[in-house]
């Protein structure tokens, strides 16, 4: 195994193709002919999505926000490499008005944020090792889709964490779909997102869906294309109803119009 994978590496390109390779985008890598076990590959540490598309294998890749322009690298067994370029992408600025008790936490608010966070981070993070063939994804509601990924937020003018996710305009009560087939790994009512499920796709693949009205599903139930997980709504911190529908690969929030099928 170890022969045939340097050889699979030996036939790549010191710099592999990685469309929408910026911060907060996918570097999508051809890796060779889909041929035994996939290559286990990883990127800061964290291990990466490996499909057999078309009988080739193929990385996706999920390139931080935080990510600085430049040379990057994904990592094979013994320590082979194969180097991407992360070029740069301009975000926008947002300025929104909230509720006070959003913005400047009280100190039981903010332990409740903590304990929170770590559930969340948890399920951003969970590797199932299943086969992929893909990662488009269908719409999980049909209405306006803001383009307010990565933009830098100011809640009552102060600065806050860029928005990572894409939100939906559409009606309170409007049904959402599973966009892929999937298992439901967490649901709850959190501080800031409100009511809020996760679906793990495979292979550190994972959507979330926020300020819901109603949740529709339970932890560790499986999930098709589909399938109605809950109900739009306007809890946690929002300004109206609208669903917030953000997409993650190997911990890290990339863009969902790279993925939604009608975006191709």
């Amino acid at each position: 195994m170890k022969l045939k994978l340097f050889a699979l590496i030996l036939l790549l390109p010191a710099a592999a193709s990685a469309d929408s390779a910026w911060p907060g985008g996918i570097a999508f890598l051809d890796l060779g002919p889909a041929e035994g076990d996939p290559p286990v590959v990883e990127f800061d540490g964290k291990r990466v999505l490996v499909m057999d598309d078309g009988g080739q294998w193929r990385a996706a890749v999920g390139v931080p926000l935080s990510a600085g322009t430049g040379r990057a690298s994904i990592t094979f067994a013994d320590d082979i490499t194969m180097s991407f370029d992360v070029v740069e992408h301009a975000y926008a600025e947002e300025h929104l008005q909230v509720a006070r008790s959003y913005v400047s936490l009280s100190e039981e608010n903010l332990a409740r944020y903590h304990r929170e966070r770590k559930v969340i981070d948890a399920a951003l993070n969970n590797w199932r090792d299943v086969p992929l063939t893909g990662v488009a994804l269908d719409s999980p509601v049909e209405g306006p889709r803001s383009s307010s990924f990565g933009k830098r937020r100011f809640f009552n003018n102060e600065p806050r964490s860029p928005h990572t996710g894409m939100d939906i305009a559409v009606p309170e009560g409007t049904p959402i779909q599973a966009p892929m087939d999937g298992i439901v790994t967490e649901t709850g009512d959190f501080y800031f997102n409100g009511n809020t499920v996760f679906i793990d796709h495979g292979q550190g693949f994972v959507t979330m869906y926020c300020h819901l009205s109603e949740t529709g599903v339970q932890n560790g139930d499986e999930v098709a294309a589909g399938d109605v997980i809950g109900l739009v709504g306007k809890t946690g911190r929002v300004t109206g109803a609208h669903l917030h529908f953000g997409t993650y690969l190997n911990g890290n929030a990339v863009d969902p119009a790279i993925l939604l099928a009608e975006s191709d």
